[in-house]
């Protein structure tokens, strides 16, 4: 069951159609890509998920109420998640599932070959979002990679295309040199590295913005401002910064692998922070980047998402 509504976003100044889904367990509002497609605002990222402990991990979060899971070539646990979903007994329109492209992958024609594998080992009929992973401005190969994302769109094969840890350089170039806007871009986003400049631009662009590392490395549930609000509304300090992001209108992929913390993380559906709670939080930011910077990350970096 779905319901469709519209989410404004004041800080960003956009307005974009949502549903929200009901699994068994939980309430996720969605949001409604810029190719018409449905996208969880929460989903469940499989980063250092092992692969042989990812197949349970996924089975779980799929019980629990998660209907987006995101993986990737880097994470070498595509085999197991796509084995989790088919294996849930959901029908796969039910489930949205990302992968991304790897740094060794880019340029046309090894990114093709790069989603074969992929889908290989995902062994699903489709992917609904694929994104390239990092832009590797050294290489000077993203914009050829984003046209290879394109003609698997046109294939049906991907339903939404995107980017991942893109600056407003490197989204510019690719929206003039392909004339199509990514549909998502993926960044580190937590709220001691809000990116608020990005998140206009994808706002004013249509660009839904998804936070990895929503909950930053920690360092965030020891601070004062986020403890006074989690005891103050009888929350975590993990349901205070997933329901910011919420309201600010991110998409967010927390990953734990404990079952509790897991469900926890769904349950910020059924509260509300203020305007001036939304700003205490906001203020918070340091610029504080946890991962790499995407006009430096070369190619043989391990990653940070």
């Amino acid at each position: 069951m779905s319901l469709r509504g519209r989410l404004t976003c004041p800080p960003c100044a956009s307005t974009f159609d949502v549903v929200t889904y009901r699994p068994e367990s939980s309430d996720i509002p969605a949001i409604v890509l810029s190719d018409g497609q449905v996208m969880p605002k929460l989903g469940f990222g499989a980063y250092k998920v092992a692969g042989e402990q990812a197949e349970g991990i996924i089975t779980k979060a799929l019980e629990l109420g998660y209907r987006s899971i995101d993986t990737a070539s880097l994470y070498e646990n595509e085999e197991e998640v796509g084995r989790a979903i088919r294996e849930s007994g959901l029908p796969r329109d039910e489930v949205f599932v990302t992968t991304k492209l790897w740094n060794s992958d880019h340029g046309y024609d090894s990114a093709m070959r790069a989603f074969d594998a992929s889908m290989k080992r995902l062994g699903l009929d489709r992917v609904d979002l694929y994104l390239i992973h990092w832009p590797l401005p050294a290489t000077d190969l993203y914009v050829d990679t984003f046209r290879a994302l394109q003609s698997l769109k046109r294939q049906g094969r991907v339903v939404s295309i995107g980017v991942s840890n893109f600056n407003r350089s490197h989204l510019e170039r690719v929206i003039g040199e392909t004339g199509e806007i990514p549909a998502v871009n993926q960044i580190e986003l937590h709220p001691y590295f809000a990116q608020n400049e990005l998140r206009a631009f994808h706002a004013a662009n249509g660009i839904v913005t998804e936070a990895w590392s929503p909950l930053g490395r920690g360092a965030e549930f020891n601070d004062s401002v986020i403890i006074h609000l989690a005891e103050k509304l009888g929350r975590t300090p993990a349901q205070i910064i997933l329901r910011w992001h919420m309201q600010l209108g991110n998409v967010a992929i927390p990953k734990s692998a404990t079952p509790s913390r897991m469900a926890e993380n769904l349950a910020v559906f059924d509260f509300e922070l203020t305007g001036r709670e939304m700003t205490q939080i906001t203020t918070l930011d340091k610029g504080a980047r946890q991962g790499g910077d995407p006009d430096t990350l070369d190619l043989d970096a391990p990653g940070a998402s």
